[in-house]
């Protein structure tokens, strides 16, 4: 599933950019200069190597958030995460599953609130297996559209607030993987 879920992030990145609306700078298949430097590069980013990107998606943005175990109980969440989580930073974008379980847990009596900690654990992992038991069939589908609302409005704040993002804004709502 991941291999699939990288090709598809890098295909959608492409190769080397470096907008100058962007602040992240130059990116090679939509790793940052930052992020490279981070894991150990320090060439040119022009000649940042696929192999390296594909390595840092996996290890920092599939398994390191634990994308991998809520792949197991629900996969198209799992992707929709992990696309969020490469664009806004897997913190956040398990802050919006942590958000979306906690509104959905009517009022605390399916399972108990989640500490908004922007990790996923035993706890959230819990309430996650107690949501899609408790609400059946549908339950995926319903928190990956909870999720998805929470990264939208993100997006549509973000280029509210610098209207140089609004050169990113129609890519970010057409790109996503989910």
């Amino acid at each position: 599933m991941i291999e699939d879920l990288i090709d598809a992030v890098i295909d959608r990145e492409g190769g080397y950019v470096n907008h100058p609306a962007d602040r992240g700078g130059a990116t090679r298949f939509g790793i940052t200069e930052a992020v490279a430097r981070a894991n150990g590069y320090h060439g040119d980013m022009r000649l940042f190597a696929r192999p390296a990107a594909v390595a840092i998606y996996r290890r920092i943005y599939w398994t390191r958030p634990g994308w991998d175990q809520v792949a197991e109980r629900a996969p198209a969440l799992a992707a929709e995460l992990f696309d969020t989580g490469v664009n806004m930073g897997p913190a956040v974008a398990a802050g919006f599953l942590q958000r979306a379980l906690n509104a959905l847990n009517r009022g605390a009596r399916d399972y108990a609130d989640v500490v908004l900690d922007g990790r996923i654990g035993p706890q959230t992992l819990r309430a996650l297996d107690r949501f899609l038991a408790t609400r059946g069939e549908a339950a995926e589908e319903v928190l990956l559209k909870a999720v998805e609302a929470l990264q939208g409005e993100r997006y549509l704040t973000l280029a509210e607030q610098r209207p140089a993002n609004e050169a990113f804004l129609y890519g970010w709502l057409a790109g996503r993987i989910g």
